[in-house]
């Protein structure tokens, strides 16, 4: 379900879904993260904020 929910969010938001990817299954720091996608550390916080919100939003009972 995870893998399906980060699916759909990288077809609305890929740096969004590439942060997910980054920091959660690579492990990186916020740093780290900014520096392989050239942003701040700042947009980074923002984007792993709003990508934490929505997969839990579509991995809620009844969501898809």
């Amino acid at each position: 379900a995870l893998v399906d929910a980060l699916h759909a969010l990288a077809d609305v938001a890929p740096r969004q879904s590439r942060v997910v990817e980054l920091r959660y299954f690579g492990g990186l720091t916020v740093e780290e993260a900014a520096e392989v996608l050239q942003v701040s550390a700042e947009t980074i916080t923002r984007d792993w904020r709003m990508a934490k919100a929505w997969l839990l939003r579509a991995l809620q009972p009844g969501k898809a």
